[in-house]
This record gives C-alpha cells, sequence and structure tokens, in this order.
C-alpha cells in the first residue's frame, strides 16, 4: 500500500463515525472475559485473603494479576481490612460492562467470625466495573456512591496485584524510567499512613510489565491521576507487586479509571501436559495416563512409551489416547498402560516433549517414598525439643513456657476462649505439664488438638494395618533431643505416637479434659519465619517481676503461649478413638502410657457420648473402644445405632470396618452391606465425572489432603466390604498426589518424593523458599471459576501448605498400603 493511501486510512479512522476495532474479550458461559490467550474474571473469586478475588487478569494460560479493588493500606496483609460484595456482579447488555458493588466494612469479620478484623470507623460503599475496549485491552472504573470523608482522602486506593515469581529478574517500564522486578524487597523503606513500606521503584501515568515478553507485556494506564509501582513484600512477606492510585479527591463517578492492555499472541495454545505418577507403578496396577490439553484441541496423538537402557530410550510402545472430555478449562484425553508390566525405568513422549522417568517395579512404594515423612517431616515439627540432622540443626529446644491459660475472646486465629475455662484455672495461669510432647501445626506452630490425635492415630492405625518398624531417628525424651538419621533401636511410629501423647495426656490430666488447642498469643510471634526456639524465652512469664527482670526460670516477658479450653462432644469422641487405638499399640512396648491413654479414652466417652450429635465420632469412638476393651457394650450400642450407620454410611463405614470382626447381628450386617454397596457405587458413578476416577469437586484450597482422606477410608471400606470396593479409589487418590492431578504443575504434593516435587513449601522454613522432605502440601487449588493453578510461591497457604493430623501422615498411610503385595 502507498504512503498516500495508509494516510489517507488513518485519517478515516479519526473521523466522526469511523469504525473502531472491537474488542476480543467477550464475555463467555462462565460469567468472565475471554479471547484467545486471555481471560479477565470480575470478582469470581472469594477468597481475597489468599489474593484471589477482584480484577483478574489470566494470560496466556497463567494468572498474572488479581485482586483488583479498593484498599485502605498500600500493602495490606492478612488480617487488613477487606471490603464485602453485596451480590453478584451485574452485566449491562449494552456495554459489556460488568460491575461489582462493594462496602466497607465486611460486618462478617468486623472483630468478629474465625479471622476477627478490625476494621476502622469508616463506612462507604463503591462500584468497580470492568468494560471491554479494542483488541485486547479493558478498562476498570471505579465509582463511590458518595465521596470519601474528608479525613480519609488521600488513604484509600484501588490496588492491582501483580504476581511476583515470574516477574523476578523481568523489566518494568513507567513514563521514561525502567528497572528490573527484584528477588527481594529492597529499600528504602518509608512510613504512608502509619505503615512502613518500601518506597515506590516508579510513579507516573502509563506502566509497562515485562515488555521483554510477549507472552507477559502488560501495560496499565491511568485516566484520573498517577500510580504507583510497589512491593508488598517490604512489609508483608507474602505480599506481591502492587500498581496503585488514590482515589481523586472529592470524587464519586470515575474516582479511579485504568486502561489495561495485556499483550495476547492470538496463536496461543495451551501447551498439552502429560500427567503420570512421579513415583511410578507396581506392575499390575493399573496405569492411567491422563493428557490435558487446551480445549480448542481435539486432536490426540500417539503417546510413545521408552524404557530407559544401557544405550538410552527404546521405544516400547505406542498408545493412542481416548478423549475424555471437558473438566474445568481443558480437554482431555487418557490412556491405559496397565499392560506394561515388565520392570523397569521409563518415560513418555507426546508431540515431541518428554516426561520425567518413572519407574515400574514391585518395590516401587518400598523406598523413598513414605520414609521421608517419618525420617524428616514429623521429627522436624516436633514441638519441645532440640531435632538435629548431621550438621543441620531443623529448630533449637522450643516452648519450654508452655502454656498460660488463655484469656477471654476470639484469637486471632480462630480459638474462642469462652469466661468458663472448664477447669481450676483462671485465664493467666499457668497449667502445667504442657512443655512436653506434640507436634507443630505445619506453617502456624500452634498444637490443635484434633492435628494431635490425627497423627498418633494414623501412626498407630500404620503399626498396627501394616507391622510398621522403621528406625532411622534417635528420640530422647530426657534430653529432649531428637537425631535425624541416627537409628537408636527403637521404632520411630511407636516413638513418634509416645511423643504425641505427652501433650494430649499432659493436657488431660491437668485439665480434667482435652486442650482445644496451644497457640501463641500474638500477631507479632504468630507471624514467626524461623527458629521456633525463638517464639518465647523459654522462661515462665511472672507478672510480679518487674520489666526486663528474670530468674533462672521465670522473666516478666508475657510471651508465653496460651492453652484454649472448649466443651466439644463430637471432637472428644474422636480424641477418645485415637487414645484407644494408641493403647492397643503400646500395650507392649510401655504398659503404663498405653493403660493411661485407654483410661483417657473411656473416661472421654463416658463424658461426651450421649451429648455428641456427630454420628461419624460416635462410630469412630465405639468402634476403637470394642477392639481395645473387648467389652460388649460398646458393641451393644453400635448395633443399636444401626438406623444412623446405614443412613451415614459415607461417614460411618471406614470406622465401622475396624469393628466388623466383632459384631455377629445378622440383619445389621445384612443392612450395612447394603448401605455400602449402594455407596461404592454411587463412588464409582462420581469417579467418572473426572479424568482422575476420584470423586473430586475442587473449591478453593487444593484438594489433595481431602482425596488422601478419601483414599484411606476407601482402604478400610475395601478391608470390611471387599465384594464391594475395588482398590481402584484408593489407588488413584495416591496417583492424584503423585502427579496425576490438573493444571501444568505436575509436582508430586509430597516434598522429596518422586522424580519432581513440592520443593518450595508454605511450611516452618517458607521464608528461605525451601521444603521439609516427607511434608505434604494442599496441592492444585481453584482459581474460580475454572483455572486448576499450582503456583512457586511459599506463601500460598491454599497450595502449597504442609499440615499435622492428615496431609502427609494420610499419604504415608496410602504409600504403605500401596506398598502391600494385594493392594493389586
Amino acid at each position: 500500500m502507498k504512503l498516500a493511501t495508509l494516510v489517507a486510512a488513518a485519517c478515516l479512522l479519526t473521523l466522526p463515525g469511523a469504525v473502531k476495532a472491537e474488542p476480543q474479550l467477550k464475555l463467555n458461559e462462565q460469567g468472565y472475559f475471554e479471547a484467545p490467550g486471555l481471560n479477565v474474571t470480575v470478582f469470581a473469586d472469594i477468597y481475597p485473603d489468599g489474593h484471589q478475588t477482584g480484577v483478574t487478569v489470566i494470560q496466556h494460560g497463567e494468572r498474572v494479576a488479581a485482586n483488583g479493588d479498593l484498599r485502605l493500606e498500600p500493602s495490606p496483609g492478612q488480617w487488613s481490612p477487606m471490603p464485602a460484595g453485596d451480590g453478584t456482579a451485574v452485566v449491562d447488555a449494552a456495554s459489556g460492562t460488568v460491575t461489582q458493588a462493594l462496602r466497607y466494612p465486611d460486618e462478617s469479620k468486623n472483630r468478629k467470625g474465625f479471622n476477627p478484623i478490625e476494621y476502622p470507623d469508616l463506612a462507604f460503599s463503591y462500584r468497580v466495573g470492568v468494560t471491554p475496549m479494542e483488541g485486547h485491552a479493558f478498562k476498570v472504573t471505579v465509582d463511590l456512591d458518595e465521596p470519601l470523608p474528608a479525613d480519609w482522602e488521600g488513604k484509600v486506593g484501588f490496588n492491582f496485584e501483580l504476581f511476583p515469581t515470574d516477574l523476578f529478574g523481568k523489566s518494568w517500564l513507567m513514563d521514561g524510567a525502567s528497572g528490573i522486578f527484584p528477588r527481594q524487597a529492597n529499600g528504602p523503606i518509608k512510613e504512608v499512613h502509619g505503615q512502613p513500606i518500601s518506597a515506590p521503584m516508579a510513579e507516573g501515568k502509563t506502566l509497562v510489565v515485562a515488555p521483554e515478553s510477549d507472552l507477559q507485556r502488560l501495560k496499565i494506564e491511568s485516566l484520573t491521576g498517577r500510580i504507583e509501582l510497589l512491593d508488598g513484600r517490604g512489609n508483608m512477606n507474602n505480599g506481591w507487586y502492587v500498581v496503585r492510585e488514590i482515589t481523586r479527591p472529592g470524587a464519586t463517578q470515575g474516582a479511579v479509571s485504568w486502561v489495561i492492555t495485556p499483550h495476547v499472541d492470538p496463536g496461543w495454545r495451551y501447551a498439552p501436559v502429560v500427567q503420570v505418577s512421579q513415583v511410578g507403578y507396581r506392575p499390575h496396577q493399573v496405569k492411567t495416563v491422563v493428557i490435558e490439553q487446551d480445549k480448542r484441541d481435539l486432536r490426540a496423538d500417539p503417546l510413545v512409551l521408552y524404557r530407559l537402557t544401557e544405550a538410552g530410550p527404546r521405544e516400547a510402545a505406542r498408545f493412542t489416547p481416548k478423549p475424555w472430555g471437558k473438566f474445568l478449562r481443558y480437554h482431555y484425553l487418557t490412556a491405559d498402560l496397565s499392560a506394561v508390566t515388565e520392570p523397569g525405568m521409563y518415560e513418555l513422549a507426546y508431540r515431541g516433549s518428554r516426561t520425567h522417568a518413572f519407574r515400574i517395579a514391585d518395590d516401587v512404594y518400598d523406598r523413598g517414598v513414605w520414609q521421608p515423612t517419618l525420617e524428616y517431616f514429623l521429627p522436624a515439627q516436633m514441638c519441645h525439643m532440640k531435632v538435629v540432622e548431621n550438621y543441620r540443626t531443623w529448630h533449637g529446644l522450643d516452648h519450654q513456657d508452655d502454656a498460660r491459660m488463655a484469656q477471654v475472646g476470639v484469637h486471632f486465629d480462630g480459638y474462642d476462649q469462652g469466661p468458663d475455662t472448664l477447669s481450676r484455672y483462671k485465664p493467666g495461669d499457668r497449667v502445667p505439664g504442657l512443655n512436653a510432647g506434640g507436634w507443630h501445626d505445619a506453617g502456624d506452630y500452634d498444637l490443635r488438638v484434633e492435628s494431635q490425635m490425627g497423627t498418633i492415630w494414623l501412626l498407630a492405625k500404620m503399626v498396627e494395618e501394616f507391622g510398621l518398624d522403621y528406625d532411622a531417628t534417635t528420640i530422647d525424651q530426657s534430653r529432649k533431643e531428637t537425631h535425624i538419621h541416627r537409628p537408636d533401636g527403637v521404632n520411630d511410629a511407636v516413638q513418634q505416637i509416645e511423643h504425641g501423647l505427652l501433650s494430649v495426656l499432659g493436657g488431660y490430666k491437668a485439665l480434667g479434659r482435652t486442650y482445644r488447642g496451644i497457640i501463641v498469643p500474638t500477631l507479632e510471634q504468630y507471624t514467626l519465619l524461623g527458629d521456633p526456639a525463638t517464639h518465647t524465652d523459654g522462661l515462665n512469664h511472672d507478672p510480679a517481676l518487674k520489666p526486663g527482670a528474670r530468674t533462672a526460670t521465670t522473666s516478666s516477658v508475657p510471651d508465653d503461649r496460651w492453652v484454649f479450653t472448649e466443651d466439644n462432644p463430637d471432637r472428644e469422641l474422636n480424641t477418645a478413638a485415637g487414645l484407644a487405638t494408641a493403647a492397643r499399640v503400646l500395650r507392649a512396648s510401655n504398659p503404663a502410657m498405653a493403660a493411661e491413654a485407654l483410661d483417657a479414652a473411656v473416661d472421654l466417652y463416658r463424658q461426651a457420648i450421649d451429648r455428641a450429635k456427630n454420628v461419624g465420632a460416635k462410630v469412630s469412638a465405639l468402634s476403637q473402644l470394642a477392639r481395645s476393651t473387648e467389652e460388649p457394650a460398646y458393641v451393644a450400642r453400635l448395633v443399636a445405632m444401626k438406623p444412623e450407620i446405614v443412613a451415614n454410611i459415607d461417614k460411618t463405614g471406614a470406622s465401622l470396618a475396624q469393628a466388623l470382626p466383632l459384631i455377629d447381628d445378622a440383619a445389621f450386617l445384612d443392612e450395612v452391606d447394603a448401605a455400602v454397596k449402594a455407596y461404592q457405587a454411587r463412588l464409582a458413578d462420581e469417579a467418572t465425572r473426572t479424568p482422575y476416577r476420584v470423586p473430586y469437586v475442587p473449591y478453593i484450597w487444593g484438594a489433595g489432603w481431602d482425596i488422601q482422606k478419601f483414599g484411606v477410608d476407601q482402604y478400610f471400606f475395601r478391608k470390611g466390604w471387599p465384594q464391594h470396593t475395588p482398590a481402584t479409589l484408593q489407588m488413584e487418590a495416591l496417583n492424584f498426589v503423585l502427579g496425576v492431578h490438573p493444571g501444568n504443575r505436575t509436582e508430586s504434593f509430597a516434598s522429596g518424593v518422586g522424580a519432581h516435587s513440592a520443593t518450595v513449601a508454605y511450611g516452618t522454613n517458607r521464608a528461605d523458599w525451601s521444603y521439609i522432605p516427607g511434608g505434604v502440601i494442599s496441592g492444585t487449588a481453584l482459581i474460580r471459576p475454572d483455572l486448576p493453578e499450582l503456583k512457586v510461591w511459599p506463601y500460598f497457604w491454599q497450595q502449597r501448605e504442609y499440615v499435622i493430623g492428615g496431609g502427609a501422615e494420610n499419604f504415608m498411610f496410602l504409600a504403605l498400603a500401596a506398598a502391600q503385595r494385594e493392594a493389586e
């Protein structure tokens, strides 16, 4: 085209009525804006605490920005005030605008609820609207219903958060200035409205993010003021980069208005992801490989299996994947490799990309799979101990000043101490016997009774079911020292059970009941990222001492952890079940502790059984007590609960299975059998609704923990009713954790287990971007409505948190179960 023609065409575009380029972003059936390679959601998510809400951008399959909303602080944290949404977003058909109405404060969180937040004396309402523009651009507009109070002018601003990890080392441009997104937050530090934050990296009208990357480039232009580029990690370790503009003084309409233009490659397609166990398979195990593709990509190409030999990879077989269909936002294929039984190392190739190497062998689960949980994770989580591994000290001797009775009220982590402490201790009194035993709940250092008992119960069942007898650790309670990889001739699982009981039984003896939990009193202590030995000074607090004074055993510092109590019959019954199980396991090696545990179990059962409402807790306690005491009364009460048990077989069956040999009532057994048969048929049907062959309904948090728990339950269903319960669901639950799960990160959720695993995790060492072998993360989360996500970011508790009392121990149980030759 000649230059004159180009100029004429350009002039036409500026004339009144000239046709402009159509917006590429269209509202789809899921309720968000979509174009090839780009999605924009508007308050589709419900988890601002976890950086999941507000205006959100998903660019070339990756969530790059989120939490676009009005905030009261430049760099908000977990307990910062956040708005409440007024109903669902509204779509204007004429303009294509999606608008969400919001308000401050959120009354459901204002100084109440599970995690209470302290809001300032400020109430206002507003709307955030998103309108598609030319090409892939969209406009964000903030309208206030009334002007902000004068004393809040210059404080409230629109924040838009950029996910950090993918930007480390990438560049930014702003109005002639430029720089690099830093790996860590850097100074200088300044105070803004009483909050110390990193000084802005830049200020201006237009920001370009990652100009060097076609898949990440993003332009943000303000139409109403100046924007700042902040590093939110300057005051919050888990903060993101923040783009922020203060609302215009006195404004209502257009208090903030931006145009955001993500660069998009129109030919981009989500690259196929082949999902296969990071550990491998037993020879005769079902081996289902899942392939995840772009929803527009319906092609099924050959899946090639290579056997690894001394001369390199050699083709062993070819498979034609079968279409499964759409799930979440992807198209799925599956391939059945069950016919491959020859032991060896293998890898798969699909469209030129290779998977990790995996093993097929009869002993594939026998080493380096469940062992790291017992060798590393449980020792590293041990409270009231010094934990050492050769040259490394995992943590020093901690919390020797445990514990004082909690003050009345709601704690910031959800504990709630009523005015009646349910004991002889008053708030602030020292409660003896709590400075021994227990495990730190993985990210928070607290001891919840259900976490302690869940770990005790699962370890006891592994000893009982699989004969678990493994010694790689020295645990010396007299010296309060644990040495990893120093065997002491005693079963580590038994020693860990004893360690947990020291805490639970210590609380029972002191309080006459179980504690609810033990946790630090201040938020400053709670957010500690480091050695728990520095959590407190280890000296009992004496309020009579002058500030700064101390003796050999006491100090004036009120840093001692608080112990909370509660009246919760359901939880007491679950505790009783765990204590009764532990008592059986310890009878031979520690008869005194076994007797103490069983006595406590019987007492807790007597106090709780007639007041409890949870049928699962009732059946669990009755089943374990029946086995431990061999008293017919427990069996009789179980049989009398037949209608409740049958009606709730999904909640009662796994526990009941363990007591079946004690029950000889034919009518009871027949009705339960029929209920189990129907339940298993329903599960088999639900499992067909996802390509992962397990019942899987993602919500917010990664579903790994729940799926593992489901797998353990399936083990017991199979033990009780093998005629109705195949091993398939149990084994697929394990495979899900080991890498056969949604999303483009196929790592094993079990840290240090398999070819690729979660080596960045939300554990006690998360600030080091590190991991604890044998810890199991929560796993791939759901970004609403349909994006599975597993980011490399150690501060995402909903994706990468470890937990005590379920995650790691359920995984260990499943791996041990898979190692049994009859598992196939």
